[in-house]
């Protein structure tokens, strides 16, 4: 037997449900990807406390190691690419943050290939063993380095060769090249401490950046729009409609009947808003009153969210797109923006900028030392 609540209603369970399975849905996905990136920057951070050289590993290969060389990665396979027309390269820096966006298997105009062999990392220098000789890039004489963000090219420039030149490497081994490479660059200017530093920050932020588990919604929670084909837009124009025909029959002249009668033959009588019941189940009519389409505060759990929350590093989501990525700080949300979020109690005598308290809420007193005062204390700032 189905569900009812205190009207005798139905359809608030199904909408209940489907507003769950939905948040459900949203969070799982950005709980995923959160998951994916906590746990790839804290195998960078164990790689980089633990990945040593050894000069063993230079055995069998047809490279003499300098007294002190070490070999940290050697890669069977690999191609030697160089720079159609001179250029400058960025200067070698040591950021490692972990590749976003996939590596597609192309190399990019203006290189072109000059040889293929194995590729070598160690603490001085990264080599590329051919059968066309061998091809040295020195850490110490490296002035430029640039890491295609599309395709898995490397390019190196050195002050003993004019024109740039790198690797093509396969695309699966890419993203493990240029962070082995980065390490290895770091101890030879003894740097390494940096690197691991740097993960350290980057783990700490993004643990900022988990997402919460959404509220769960209650039938009570579901409202007539939730029903209605068309949603809150319908229930709008119905009553801007029903307002609309009394003005019209006053402005007609009461001294004329027939010009009376037609005004109403032809304009239907204002009614409340109602919804048949179907064979199955009993839907009480209901009334939508002006003053409550026309509210700026309507709950939040009549709407489904549109925006996916995989696009605003963990912030729940909105169709503002206010999220915890790059950007500027919100100073001036939405009229609407308690429909998508859990407002505290006075969020619009606020004077700061939007953030979000320890408790999941959302305040508009950013900057404020007393912001979140009752909630936690201030997590995070939202941005656009």
């Amino acid at each position: 037997m189905a569900m009812t609540d205190s009207t005798g209603s139905t359809w608030r369970y199904r909408w209940a449900q489907r507003q769950n399975e939905q948040r459900r849905r949203v969070f799982r996905d950005a709980d995923e990807a959160w998951r994916r990136r906590d746990e790839e920057l804290r195998r960078l951070r164990t790689l980089a406390a633990e990945l040593e050289g050894s000069a063993d590993a230079g055995a069998g290969l047809p490279l003499e190691l300098a007294p002190g060389e070490v070999v940290f990665w050697v890669l069977p396979a690999a191609q030697l690419v160089e720079v159609r027309h001179s250029g400058v390269l960025p200067a070698p820096d040591l950021t490692v943050t972990p590749q976003r966006a996939a590596l597609r298997n192309r190399r990019p105009d203006g290189l072109r290939v000059a040889g293929a062999g194995m590729a070598v990392i160690t603490n001085r220098r990264l080599a590329l063993l051919g059968g066309r000789g061998r091809r040295d890039w020195t850490y110490a004489k490296m002035t430029g380095l640039a890491h295609d963000a599309s395709a898995p090219v490397t390019l190196i420039q050195v002050l003993d060769r004019r024109r740039a030149s790198g690797l093509l490497l396969p695309v699966d081994v890419a993203a493990d090249f240029r962070f082995k490479l980065t390490l290895a660059f770091a101890d030879a200017i003894e740097q390494r401490s940096f690197v691991i530093a740097q993960l350290d920050e980057a783990i700490a932020e993004h643990a900022q950046l988990k997402p919460f588990r959404p509220a769960i919604a209650t039938p009570a929670q579901a409202r007539l729009s939730g029903f209605v084909p068309g949603g809150r837009r319908t229930v709008a124009v119905a009553a801007g409609i029903a307002l609309l025909v009394p003005v019209a029959l006053l402005e007609s002249d009461p001294s004329d009947p027939t010009r009376s009668e037609v005004a109403v033959a032809a304009t239907p009588a204002p009614t409340a808003i109602s919804i048949e019941a179907t064979p199955t189940e009993a839907v009480p009519t209901e009334t939508v009153s002006a003053e409550a389409v026309a509210s700026p505060t309507s709950r939040r759990a009549s709407r489904s969210p549109a925006t996916p929350s995989g696009g605003l590093c963990g912030a729940p989501a909105n169709p503002m797109g206010y999220g915890f990525c790059d950007g500027s700080r919100i100073r001036e949300p939405a009229a609407d923006v308690c429909d998508w979020f859990d407002c505290v109690p006075g969020f619009w005598a606020g004077r700061g900028y939007l953030v979000q308290c320890r408790n999941g809420s959302v305040s508009l007193a950013g900057g404020s030392p007393r912001a979140c005062g009752a909630h936690g204390g201030v997590r995070r700032a939202f941005r656009r």
